[in-house]
């Protein structure tokens, strides 16, 4: 018997959120620690945010390194289970609902040495004037001198291969529990239309059930020379950047000027 769950904003996601996480990242030790090269780059007992904390693997991690770690993200499940996690671990990691434009309301300017916005999150930002505003919302929380740390897609290559299903070619095994990943992609005609990426988690039972969560959530493009001109736009100058049209994702770093 197959028995679908689909609830939009990640809501459903976060439950199995841990299927989408890769094995070397699962750990919140080994999260952090595969940002090391920016990692050192902050002074001891630095103040850092998360802006798009997931399940909470990267914030408990560097909350395990010493620093003082605020996690925030947009869906209220999510901020639940990074605070459950950091429990779990001991960490000391104050979570808040917010989405980016929310980020000023409940922080002060210059207030971070760190922030993070990584598992390829801004790309669900309305469109450029969205995408804009939450780029400016954690260029203000910076200190000057500080850093944003931004993962992404390569939407070049994802549009590139157009609307299509990506199905997972090995089981996948979290909490004693295997499942399939089926990512569904649809790709609009114009990039600053809106796209929309179905994720379904498929989850084997011993008995041979299947139990699948999903959902439908929207995104918005964007190019690199786009991004690397609204990061400039909002005070933010590029400091290191890993893009490379051919590669599946990539690392920007940005500093406060």
């Amino acid at each position: 018997m197959t028995e679908v769950v689909v609830v939009p904003g990640y809501e459903a996601l976060a439950e199995v959120y841990e299927w989408l996480i890769s094995d070397v990242r699962l750990a919140p030790a080994e999260f952090a620690a595969s940002f090391d090269d920016v990692v050192g780059l902050l002074p001891s007992n630095a103040h850092v945010l998360d802006c798009s904390c997931g399940t909470g693997q990267l914030a408990v991690g560097l909350a395990g390194l010493g620093m003082q770690v605020v996690a925030t993200d947009a869906s209220e499940a999510m901020v639940r289970r990074t605070a459950e996690l950091s429990v779990e671990f001991g960490a000391a990691v104050r979570t808040v609902r917010a989405d980016w434009e929310e980020l000023p309301g409940h922080f002060d300017d210059a207030t971070f040495d760190m922030v993070f916005c990584v598992g390829n999150s801004l790309h669900h930002a309305v469109g450029a004037r969205g995408r804009g505003a939450a780029l400016e919302s954690m260029s203000r929380l910076l200190r000057r001198g500080g850093r944003l740390v931004l993962t992404s897609r390569t939407w070049e290559l994802v549009r590139a291969r157009g609307s299509r299903l990506d199905i997972s070619d090995r089981l996948v095994r979290r909490n004693g529990r295997d499942a399939v990943v089926v990512y569904r992609w649809e790709i609009a005609p114009l990039w600053e239309e809106e796209h929309h990426i179905e994720i379904a988690i498929a989850q084997v039972g011993a008995a041979g059930s299947v139990l699948v969560r999903s959902e439908l959530l929207s995104c918005w493009p964007y190019r690199y020379d786009e991004l690397e001109v609204e990061l400039h736009r909002v005070g933010l100058r590029t400091e290191m950047s890993t893009f490379d049209p051919g590669a599946e994702n990539y690392l920007v770093v940005a500093s406060k000027v």
